[in-house]
């Protein structure tokens, strides 16, 4: 039995537009698969001309593909005790900042706008 040409990806989706020119939709998973090849190392001439697509656009789906991955690889996770303990001194942070300024309008109410306390002169 011949085993499939696994390098070769399926053509595209191919819509006729009324002048007669072919327009190409890639969908995600067909582009993932020609990005996954230019990745392992095939060169882009090869899968240009396998694709028929131009290398300029292997090369942009390519570096999209590795900036989805590397902001990807920079997310972290919710179980992370790192970002758990950060997330909770925000919140603290949030309620001492609103308790300060809670007691700030207190102490303007108290002293009636007066900053300070009016002394009596010891004379």
């Amino acid at each position: 039995m011949k085993q499939p040409n696994t390098n070769r990806t399926a053509s595209p989706t191919v819509a006729q537009t009324p002048p007669g020119k072919a327009v190409q939709r890639w969908s995600a998973a067909r582009k993932r698969d020609v990005v996954l090849r230019l990745l392992r190392g095939e060169s882009i001439d090869t899968v240009s001309r396998q694709t028929g697509l131009e290398a300029y656009r292997l090369e942009r789906w390519r570096d999209h593909g590795l900036a989805g991955l590397e902001a990807v690889l920079k997310e972290r996770s919710e179980d992370d005790p790192v970002q758990a303990d950060l997330a909770a001194a925000y919140k603290r942070l949030g309620e001492l900042g609103m308790e300060n300024e809670l007691l700030r309008e207190k102490i303007a109410r108290l002293e009636g706008g007066v900053p300070f306390h009016r002394a009596r002169s010891r004379r």
